[in-house]
């Protein structure tokens, strides 16, 4: 009971992340014109997101360990929360708040993510069965909730500081009582060594090698957050609402995807299924990028999110397949993913400056190919 209770609380964690994080995207669009902001700029603004997070990742294996995940999603909750109240504000008064909001949104986020990802990886054991990659569709969810309540906002017309800042004020008041019933985290026997333990990770070469494959799927699963709306508003000339729909179609097929997926991870194993995943992603981006039709880019939205479905929650599940050592591991592969979330908007705002948003979107398939070469490293070890 206390396992299955713990596994409820880790979904209100995921679908809670999901649904904040999404509100945000969604808002981008009417941020970006309310500010002014070219290609280049909106890309520069959204490294603030990027920046704080992977500040908080390499901290948080320590602070997960010494504090607990109930305790970090906590108060990292209400910090997020006070985060995306700072952005809402900044869209009236100007750019440097929404900078100095995301950072903070941005920090807790990351902090956030880990602790609920090791929190994860223990109530697996607990379950004795997979159940990563649903937590991760759970994620999912909230982020097409997000998206479609965001839809629905630009097409009401309710104003941005309205909607995100009760956004905010849910976040804070619901996610620290959801995640009560979380289990105490695992301690690693073998680590005698304080805080120098926990960095060892970064010596090891499978971990830093899962965190390079995860680095290529957060790249693929961020620039589809951030630019679909985006690209298919800017490339295909459609109205903004249609745009937030084009991201929650590219978050629905995610989400399908990643719940469908353990049971052909069990079936077949990580790393065919991963790579099949991606020449499916690569297809889809083929489309998105070529397509030249409105409905041809929401082929290629539903491809491009199922094709990057499982990479991220598989990397997070090959990091924690030793319990003890998941908070340490999982911390240094987020922090080498999330370098993807760090510099894959300036990249692709600069990119789309020089060449338009939609052909700077083929640099995803590059290291979508990348991955595939790596992803033998995410195979469970013997």
């Amino acid at each position: 009971m206390t396992a299955v209770r713990a596994s409820r609380a880790t979904y209100a964690a995921f679908i809670g992340a999901g649904f904040v994080f999404a509100s945000w995207a969604s808002r981008i669009p009417q941020v970006r014109d309310r500010l002014h902001l070219s290609p280049a700029q909106l890309g520069l603004v959204l490294l603030a997101l990027a920046g704080g997070s992977v500040i908080a990742l390499p901290l948080s294996g320590p602070v997960v360990t010494r504090f607990g995940s109930r305790r970090t999603v906590a108060v990292m909750s209400v910090v997020l929360a006070v985060g995306l109240a700072g952005a809402a504000l900044g869209y009236l008064v100007g750019v440097f708040p929404v900078v100095a909001g995301l950072f903070v949104l941005g920090f807790a986020n990351g902090a956030w993510d880990v602790a609920m990802n090791v929190q994860g990886a223990l109530v697996e054991r607990e379950l004795g069965y997979s159940i990563m990659p649903r937590y991760h569709a759970g994620f999912s969810v909230g982020t097409v909730a997000g998206a479609l309540v965001g839809a629905a906002m630009v097409a009401l017309h309710v104003p941005v500081p309205a909607h995100l800042g009760a956004v905010a004020a849910l976040c804070a008041l619901i996610i620290p009582f959801a995640v009560r019933a979380f289990v105490p985290n695992a301690a690693d026997p073998d680590d005698d060594s304080g805080e120098v333990g926990h960095f060892a990770a970064w010596t090891e070469r499978r971990t830093l090698l899962v965190g390079l494959f995860v680095l290529a799927f957060a790249f693929a699963e961020g620039t589809g957050n951030d630019w679909i709306g985006v690209a298919v508003i800017d490339g295909y000339h459609a109205p903004p609402a249609v745009g937030t729909l084009a991201f929650a179609a590219f978050l629905g097929a995610m989400t399908t995807g990643r719940w469908f997926g353990p049971r052909l991870l069990d079936r077949y194993g990580r790393v065919p299924v991963v790579r099949t995943l991606i020449g499916v992603a690569v297809l889809g981006l083929a489309l998105f990028v070529f397509g030249h039709w409105t409905p041809l880019s929401f082929v290629g939205a539903l491809l491009w999110g199922v094709g990057v479905s499982l990479g991220f929650p598989v990397g997070m599940s090959a990091g924690a397949d030793e319990p003890a050592r998941a908070a340490s591991r999982v911390s240094v592969i987020a922090s080498v993913g999330y370098c993807a979330f760090l510099a894959g908007p300036p990249l692709v705002g600069f990119l789309g400056q020089q060449f338009t948003v939609l052909r700077a979107l083929l640099l995803v398939a590059g290291l979508l190919a990348v991955a595939a070469l790596i992803a033998g490293n995410v195979r469970p070890p013997r």
